[in-house]
């Protein structure tokens, strides 16, 4: 990753980051490979990855990072100084797409081969059809010592989920309604396929076909992020949500200023947040209390200072946010209207699916201005609900000081997507200052 100082020529840095965003969209088609991705980083910026099976011995300066279930990942810098709280910043890993069944061929027609496939997270299905889609994700192995974790990522394009004909389906363009069973199971062959599954994944994981323990694997779009708009103002990709937040707050993790902040900086990238984040390695699960709490442990930190500390901390929860939509304006509240390339998205819904209050958006707004970061507003239409995200599912787990963010993005939960070239740069630049700041945020104090 090259390292592009914000203060550089604007459209030098607004480019150059969405051209490594795309490239780290690319290398990350699953979860899985998403948190490969994030390690990679974090070992080349000199992180150490600890073990939660294992005993931690921290030191001051320390880099670390942590990871469960190979699809979720926790990063933390132990401060030289003494530090005032947790200063936290995560999104998510995952984004909708189709899982593949454990058993996956289907016979169609005694002509054809197809996967059986099922829905993961919310997704709109009918742009997934007549489009080169691959497979990736983890398989396990037999090994002589016992049982082994291999990604896989087929890099060629395998499926397609063609269409019914609009001679055959009159119904197509007049609000048809999909069935994810019977529609939606991608073409794998003819029906000489049949029965090669198994040995395709196999041969891609550089193993023999009785060595296949277990697969999760998921279909992926092959179609490459890309610049759009006449002044290549604009950006599209499959799964920008969330991996746009996810790589935006990573990189400014690790551009921040070291010697700068009185906090303790983590950064976390959380797994199956697309499917309500009560797995165990979701923002609902233990993974971020766990960490928390080993890590005061660690530093010989008594449960008091632990829950002081905590006390004393921030959270800003990334997850990207709707822009109004060109063609359909009146889906969009009336005076909160998101726009693309106009900088982040402040999250407020007063049934609490963000955790956005007056007091933790004020403090965002300080940083921001501070570090002249656009912002915009979002909330819902009054008559149309809205999902939730990681902010207050993870204070479930460790009640946190919270704030939820986004980027403006349009085709959110399609498997190709369109964002602003400019806001993942606001992102990093945000990032940067709320792990470089010096704060005290308690329920009586604001100080920035």
């Amino acid at each position: 990753m090259r390292i592009i100082a914000m203060d550089q020529e604007p459209a030098l840095c607004f480019h150059q980051i969405s051209e490594d965003l795309l490239q780290f969209i690319e290398e990350s088609p699953t979860a899985f490979h998403a948190v490969a991705s994030c390690a990679k980083l974090l070992q080349e910026h000199g992180y150490q990855r600890l073990a939660e099976c294992a005993h931690w011995e921290l030191q001051k300066g320390g880099r670390y990072f942590v990871t469960r279930n190979g699809s979720s990942i926790v990063a933390f810098r132990v401060p030289q100084v003494n530090y005032s709280g947790y200063r936290l910043f995560c999104s998510h890993t995952d984004s909708p797409t189709f899982k593949v069944k454990e058993e996956p061929e289907l016979e169609a027609d005694q002509k054809y081969t197809k996967l059986n496939v099922e829905k993961y997270g919310g997704m709109l299905m009918a742009p997934w059809f007549d489009r080169p889609l691959s497979l990736a994700g983890r398989v396990q192995i037999a090994v002589s010592d016992g049982i082994e974790q291999r990604l896989i990522r087929i890099d060629r394009d395998l499926l397609l989920i063609p269409s019914l004909a609009i001679h055959m389906n009159r119904e197509a363009n007049d609000g048809f309604h999909y069935n994810a069973q019977t529609d939606l199971c991608p073409v794998f062959g003819d029906k000489l396929a049949k029965g090669t599954f198994r040995s395709l994944i196999a041969h891609e994981a550089g193993v023999e076909e009785g060595q296949i323990l277990g697969m999760d694997l998921f279909l992926y779009n092959r179609q490459r992020g890309t610049f759009l708009g006449g002044a290549e103002e604009f950006i599209g990709s499959p799964r920008l949500d969330d991996l746009q937040c996810l790589y935006g707050s990573l990189r400014g993790f690790l551009d921040a200023d070291e010697n700068g902040g009185n906090g303790f900086p983590v950064f976390c990238g959380f797994d199956n947040e697309e499917t309500g984040s009560v797995s165990r390695q979701g923002a609902g699960s233990t993974f971020l209390r766990d960490i928390l709490m080993r890590v005061n442990a660690a530093l010989g930190r008594t449960e008091e200072e632990y829950h002081r500390l905590v006390a004393g901390s921030f959270l800003i929860s990334a997850d990207n946010a709707h822009a109004v939509h060109p063609n359909h304006p009146e889906k969009a509240d009336p005076v909160n209207r998101p726009q693309m390339n106009h900088g982040i998205v402040i999250k407020y819904n007063a049934n609490q699916k963000y955790t956005t209050d007056a007091k933790s958006a004020a403090v965002l707004q300080v940083l921001m201005s501070r570090a002249d970061i656009p912002y915009q507003i979002f909330t819902n239409r009054s008559d149309m609900a809205g999902g939730s995200t990681l902010g207050n599912i993870s204070n479930t787990q460790v009640s946190l000081q919270a704030v939820d963010i986004g980027l403006p993005q349009l085709a959110m939960h399609s498997p190709y997507e369109m964002a602003g070239v400019k806001d993942t740069a606001y992102l990093v630049r945000l990032a940067q200052a709320f792990y470089s700041a010096d704060m005290e945020v308690t329920d009586e104090v604001i100080r920035i």
